[in-house]
């Protein structure tokens, strides 16, 4: 089955919050993934290249907290009420695909489930009660 994380966006500070979610919660952050350093780069505007793109930091037992700087065009109109996801990691395509197609129906596709540049299968979307997903599956991930 999959799991659920809490995906959370920042406007521009999400290094800061984190960095004070890891001081409550201990643990290392299993991912630090900067703009300047992503496929995504060459579209990044200079003053934002330094903000996170991603960054996960376990909490408890299986959980993990995500976040990312909402900048230039992805921040679509950051607010607060907006700034969070439901992120889905399916442990197969099979289940990625069947939960995405589900859960999008009457909703919103923002991004289709596809191959995304860091290698992941990947979808985003409203679904029909304007609650904002992300499904996601790693075949180079252990289950």
């Amino acid at each position: 089955m999959a799991t659920l994380n809490p995906y959370l966006n920042f406007p521009g500070n999400t290094e800061e919050a984190f960095n004070f979610y890891k001081s409550i919660f201990g643990g290392e952050f299993l991912t630090v993934m900067r703009f300047k350093d992503s496929p995504e780069a060459g579209h990044i505007a200079e003053e934002d290249k330094e903000k996170l793109m991603h960054i996960a930091l376990p909490i408890g037992k299986g959980n993990i907290l995500m976040a990312t700087d909402s900048v230039g065009e992805m921040g679509m109109g950051y607010k607060q009420g907006n700034n969070f996801h439901l992120s889905l990691t399916a442990e197969s395509e099979e289940e990625a695909n069947t939960l995405f197609n589900a859960l999008s129906a009457g909703g919103n596709i923002m991004v289709p489930l596809s191959p995304a540049s860091w290698g992941d299968l990947f979808g985003w979307f409203s679904d029909k009660f304007g609650i904002s997903w992300m499904v996601s599956y790693s075949p180079n991930r252990p289950q």
